[in-house]
């Protein structure tokens, strides 16, 4: 049996949009906006929790906030920890798979992308993808992005605005554009 769209990406293979099997993308993207759209007008708490729980495919923990409005272009790749906090107006680009372990901070506007295109040109209308994970108890400040690929450290601080292309060492802060260990945390 040969590996879907997905499985082909995520084992790290570069997908051209004209793919016959990128129409799956789609598919997933259409489901998950119309999700979304009730998503980000609800005030119920457990009307967002059970709604994450369609998009993604497993229940947001009780002890686990997603402020609204928050975006996602599929959510079905995405695993979020006990005692997480989201806060407002967060994109998560996420074929390439997130997790986001437990107790871990994310400020407003964050976002996570998991997605790329080749720099070759005539490669650009393709697509490549790569996981990020979030350790436990790491802060992600205010409009920091997290590209593919990268894992944030144990413990560390991503700075507001920072740009993060490498991975963060756990306990550390790092900050600007490109993101730099700029301070180790002592506990």
């Amino acid at each position: 049996m040969s590996k879907d769209v997905f499985q082909r990406m995520q084992a790290g293979e570069t997908v051209p949009f004209d793919d016959p099997q990128y129409y799956q993308v789609g598919e997933i993207a259409r489901r998950t906006t119309k999700l979304l759209t009730e998503f980000n007008v609800t005030a119920d708490i457990e009307k967002v929790r059970e709604l994450w729980g369609e998009i993604s495919g497993t229940p947001l923990d009780d002890t686990t906030v997603i402020q609204i409005p928050f975006y996602i272009n599929l959510g079905r790749f995405t695993s979020i920890g006990k005692n997480v906090y989201i806060n407002h107006a967060c994109s998560f680009l996420d074929m390439g798979s997130i997790t986001i372990e437990d107790d871990v901070l994310i400020g407003p506007k964050v976002n996570l992308s998991t997605e790329a295109h080749p720099v070759n040109p005539a490669e650009r209308k393709a697509l490549t993808v790569k996981p990020i994970v979030i350790k436990q108890n790491a802060w992600i400040g205010a409009n920091a992005t997290i590209l593919p690929g990268v894992t944030v450290g144990k413990n560390s601080i991503v700075a507001a605005g920072a740009v993060v292309s490498k991975d963060v060492p756990e306990n550390t802060i790092v900050a600007g554009i490109p993101a730099k260990v700029i301070k180790e945390i002592v506990e």
